[in-house]
């Protein structure tokens, strides 16, 4: 059983609304995952916000539980761990490295886009090489860091706002833009799980 992990940064507006809506819709189309959320600067037993609760609601789907701080036990536990922004995302790598294979944010793992994935690719490749030359001394050359600006300008946003303080509609705009990305997340899910059957 497949366990995804959501982070964002207080744990409770958008990663538990994404873990009730993932939970829920996978409940409904009968795919079998373990899911939870927390949050890279939060305490343990917050309540969920009640725009969040309200939006939920309104969508019929049951919400439980409190804010969770994120901890190491959490990410080695998670198959996959879906950040709500890019900075999410460097945050828990920098911080967890050995768990970098597995840290995405939410709308860049189910972007599909060829041309969108190759760019992907090629920054996180010069990310990479950058952070190892500043561990060296060394420097990106200005080829590279040119290249890298314009890749990061061309790539489209994967980070979902924060509604945090916002109106219930904002709350709501926010919880259209999970859904949609969560019902791709549920059919890449529901993909690999019938090509591992088949595969079995």
């Amino acid at each position: 059983m497949k366990r995804v992990l959501f982070v964002c940064t207080g744990n409770t507006c958008r990663s538990p609304m994404a873990e009730a809506m993932l939970r829920e819709r996978a409940r409904v189309r009968g795919i079998a995952l373990e899911v939870r959320s927390a949050g890279v600067s939060t305490m343990d037993g917050l309540p969920v916000s009640e725009h969040a609760q309200e939006t939920l609601r309104a969508m019929e789907i049951p919400l439980g539980g409190a804010s969770s701080a994120l901890t190491a036990q959490t990410v080695e536990w998670a198959d996959l761990i879906l950040a709500m922004t890019t900075n999410h995302k460097r945050h828990l790598i920098e911080r967890f490295p050995q768990a970098v294979d597995k840290i995405h944010t939410l709308k860049e793992y189910v972007e599909d886009r060829s041309e969108v994935l190759a760019d992907i690719a090629e920054l996180e490749r010069l990310y990479s090489e950058w952070q190892v030359r500043q561990a060296l001394g060394a420097k990106l050359t200005d080829d590279e860091r040119a290249r890298l600006l314009e890749i990061e300008q061309r790539i489209p946003s994967f980070d979902i706002a924060d509604p945090f303080g916002g109106s219930l509609q904002r709350y709501r705009l926010v919880a259209d833009e999970i859904a949609e990305a969560v019902d791709r997340l549920l059919h890449s899910l529901e993909n690999s799980h019938e090509t591992g059957a088949k595969n079995d």
